[in-house]
C-alpha cells in the first residue's frame, strides 16, 4: 500500500508525454508523474502507458492501465453528476486494503490519491485481479449449468465469508456505526432520490414513506459490500470467487441488507423479457443457476442468520436501486457517463417500484 501523499521526486520524460494517448477521464502524463513518486516501481515509466475503459461500469469508471508488459486497474467516479457520498475512492480503497488479511478476496492495492488537482477527481490504483465478472446469462450459458451452479453457490458463500469477517479485527472499528444503520439507509437514499430526480415516479415517493414509518430492529452489524452482485465479482477458471470489486456503498451495518439487495438483483433479471438486456444484469437467468429460494436457503444455512423477516428488507433494496438507477439514467440523459448498454436504464426502475411496494405484504 502506498500513502496518497508522494514525497519523492520524479520527472516525466517529456518525449513520452507527446506518445500517450489518454482516454476521456484519464490523464496518462499526470498519471505517470504522480506513479513516478507514489510507487514508481509498480510500472515501467520509461515507456508510453496506455489506457482503455473497461465497460460495464456505470457508476465509477474503471481503467485498464499498461506499460505494454504489465497491467494495473484504475479506478476514479464519473465524469458529472456526483451525489453526496457516492464515489468515495478513500472508502473503496480502504475497506479492500483492510479485507486482504481476511479470507474474503479482493485486489492488492498499490496507490491512493485524495487530491484531485491529478486527474480532476481523487482515484486509487490496484492489482489486475484474474477472472471474468459474468453480466450476462448467455456468458454463464457457455459454461453448462453445473459450473454455473456452482458459481452462484460460491457467490453466496462468499457474502456469508464477509459477514463473517470481524470488522475490529481488520482495522475498520470506524468504518461505520452499525447503531440507526437501517433509519441512515432510508434517510439516505430518500435525499439522493431528490438530487437524482428528473421525472415523475409514480409510487415512489408511497414506497419512501413507507420506509421511513416502517424501520425495524437491526441485526447485528457486519461488514456490508452495499451492491453485493455476480458482476462485481471477479471469477477465475476454477469457478471460484477471485476477487469482489465495487465497494463504493460499503460500510457497517445490518447484513440483511446486503441479502435483500442481491436478491432484488436476481428478481429484476427474472423480470427482464428473453431477448432484451436488463438494466443491470440478467445473469441470474443462466441455467443452473440458484433460485431465488435457494440463495435464500444457502445464506440462512451457512451464516446462521434469520432471513424469514426480509420484507423491509427488500422493499429497501428496490428503492435503493431505483434511486440508483434514476441517478445514472440522470447522468446518461446530460451526457456524463461513459460506456455502452444505458439505454433502458430508465425503463427499468418501474419494476423495480412494484416490487418494492409488493414487499410490505412479506414484512
Amino acid at each position: 500500500m502506498q500513502a496518497s501523499s508522494p514525497a519523492r521526486s520524479f520527472t516525466l520524460p517529456a518525449d513520452l508525454k507527446t506518445e500517450m494517448e489518454s482516454p476521456k477521464g484519464l490523464d496518462l502524463v499526470a498519471l505517470s508523474a504522480w506513479l513516478g513518486q507514489a510507487n514508481p516501481d509498480l510500472l515501467n515509466l520509461s515507456r508510453p502507458l496506455s489506457a482503455s475503459l473497461i465497460t460495464g461500469g456505470k457508476s465509477n469508471l474503471t481503467y485498464t492501465v499498461s506499460d505494454g508488459t504489465h497491467e494495473v486497474i484504475v479506478r476514479r467516479p464519473p465524469l458529472g453528476h456526483v451525489l453526496a457520498t457516492a464515489h468515495d475512492m478513500s472508502r473503496e480503497y480502504h475497506v479492500m486494503d483492510a479485507l486482504a488479511q481476511s479470507p474474503v478476496p479482493v485486489p492488492a492495492m498499490y496507490g491512493l490519491c485524495e487530491d484531485p488537482e491529478v486527474l480532476g477527481a481523487p482515484f486509487y490504483v490496484m492489482e489486475k485481479a484474474e477472472g471474468t465478472a459474468f453480466q450476462r446469462a448467455s456468458e454463464l450459458n457457455e459454461l453448462g449449468p453445473v459450473r454455473v451452479r456452482a458459481i452462484s453457490e460460491r457467490l453466496v458463500d462468499t457474502l456469508v465469508t464477509l459477514h463473517a469477517v470481524d470488522y475490529n479485527h481488520v482495522g475498520l472499528s470506524d468504518f461505520g456505526r452499525p447503531e440507526g444503520y437501517l433509519e441512515r439507509q432510508v434517510s439516505r437514499w430518500r435525499k439522493q432520490l431528490e438530487k437524482s430526480r428528473s421525472r415523475e415516479l409514480p409510487g415512489l415517493d408511497e414506497l419512501a414513506n413507507w420506509l421511513s414509518n416502517s424501520v425495524p430492529s437491526a441485526a447485528a452489524g457486519t461488514i456490508v459490500h452495499g451492491d453485493f452482485r455476480l458482476d462485481n465479482a471477479l471469477i477465475d477458471s476454477n469457478d471460484q470467487v477471485s476477487a469482489v470489486l465495487d465497494w463504493e456503498m460499503s460500510t457497517l451495518g445490518d447484513p440483511l441488507t446486503d441479502v435483500a439487495l442481491m436478491l432484488a438483483y436476481q428478481q429484476l433479471a427474472l423480470d427482464t423479457p428473453d431477448g432484451e438486456d436488463a438494466a443491470v444484469t440478467d445473469a441470474p437467468k443462466a441455467a443452473g443457476y440458484l433460485s431465488i429460494d435457494e440463495v435464500t436457503e444457502r445464506y440462512a444455512r451457512l451464516s446462521g442468520r434469520d432471513v424469514s423477516h426480509l420484507g423491509f428488507h427488500l422493499a429497501l433494496a428496490y428503492f435503493k436501486l431505483a434511486v440508483i438507477l434514476e441517478g445514472i439514467y440522470l447522468r446518461f440523459s446530460q451526457g456524463q457517463t461513459l460506456g455502452s448498454g444505458f439505454d433502458k436504464i430508465g425503463d427499468g426502475i418501474f419494476g423495480l417500484i412494484e416490487h418494492g411496494l409488493n414487499a410490505r405484504t412479506s414484512s
